[in-house]
């Protein structure tokens, strides 16, 4: 089988690469970039490629005699310029999703999120058909929750390609330490000061599910060697709230309404110093948890690790300043914390 992966530098797509490297079946992998990096797996050849730019030829040309494309590639930043997430990330799927039609590449397996639900419970986990809405005021939910209706229509034109939503929890991972900070904490935040928290605030609607990266992307890797369509919620267990991040950061759950926190989220995104929006704070608040029923019993899949110790190996891994040789996942930048800081904290990609 030949395996075409976009987005395969970064958290998700490293990790796929390397569950699907290690399948027998899997003959070949072409990983779309944007910029080559130095990490290397056997089968894998990278190809540099932007989706967020028309350029149907570039596409063409590594999705020919394709078995299956793993549609990954998304921009996080500029969130402060949500036009130019909105070409990569809309633009760009409905770009890959009309390649892969050209192509006649038998399988599409793309990586949605549980971002891409409307708001729900929080005390019981949801199946696949609850509403993918999303909340709308946040441009990462809003779009992920756009391309969900870009494949309801591809769908419907392209019934004889085999079409499977991938709908993860929070994605987090040992390698992944650095990304995740520039991306959601910002370059105030120092390694070892994640060791320090005192306390957690216990605010309504803390309630989430994290996974391990490496379980995803098995999950992934089972979707495109199983005969199987529609989406899959992927999680671990157990739910993740204030008492569970306290136990991890060794800190103490103070209850605490929402107001002042998001206060604080505001200011400091107002003030450039945070990368992370405070629309994207509100939809955690309101993001349902999910039922993994269907992907235990259709796919096969049993995530190897609790959502505990992903945890603790990603904090572990922010302490030391961890990452890869790719550059979504390098452990530090061109520049530093300080240009991040001068660039303004979600205003680079």
């Amino acid at each position: 089988m030949r395996i075409v992966v976009t987005g395969a530098s970064g958290n998700v797509g490293t990790a796929v690469v390397r569950a699907l490297a290690a399948d027998g079946r899997v003959d070949a992998i072409a990983g779309v970039v944007r910029r080559e990096p130095e990490w290397q797996v056997p089968k894998l050849r990278w190809v540099t490629a932007d989706v967020g730019k028309d350029d149907p030829d570039a596409l063409d040309s590594v999705m020919a005699g394709a078995d299956a494309v793993i549609h990954l590639a998304w921009l996080f930043h500029p969130a402060r310029a949500p036009e130019v997430t909105w070409r990569t990330n809309v633009l760009g799927s409905v770009r890959v999703f009309e390649a892969a039609a050209r192509n006649s590449v038998p399988a599409l397996v793309y990586s949605s999120s549980v971002g891409a639900y409307s708001p729900g419970p929080k005390d019981h986990g949801v199946d696949e058909s609850w509403p993918t809405h999303s909340w709308p005021t946040g441009a990462y939910t809003r779009e992920k929750a756009y391309v969900e209706r870009v494949l309801d229509a591809f769908e419907a034109r392209h019934p004889r390609t085999r079409v499977v939503r991938m709908r993860p929890a929070f994605l987090v991972r040992r390698e992944s330490a650095s990304e995740q900070r520039r991306l959601f904490a910002g370059p105030l935040l120092p390694n070892r000061a994640v060791g320090l928290v005192p306390v957690v605030p216990d605010m309504p609607g803390l309630r989430v599910q994290v996974m391990h990266t490496d379980d995803a992307a098995e999950a992934f890797r089972l979707a495109v060697m199983e005969d199987v369509r529609g989406a899959f919620n992927l999680a671990a267990d157990p739910v993740v709230d204030a008492g569970v991040l306290a136990e991890v950061l060794g800190a103490r759950v103070v209850r605490t309404p929402v107001w002042p926190v998001r206060a604080a989220v505001v200011a400091a995104w107002r003030l450039r110093l945070a990368p992370a929006a405070p629309e994207l704070f509100d939809a955690v608040l309101r993001m349902p948890l999910m039922d993994c029923t269907r992907a235990r019993t259709e796919l096969g899949w049993t995530p190897r690790h609790d959502s505990v110790s992903a945890l603790k190996e990603f904090v572990a891994g922010l302490k030391e300043g961890a990452g890869m040789p790719t550059p979504p996942l390098a452990s530090k930048l061109p520049g530093g914390r300080l240009h991040e800081l001068w660039t303004g904290a979600g205003s680079r990609h």
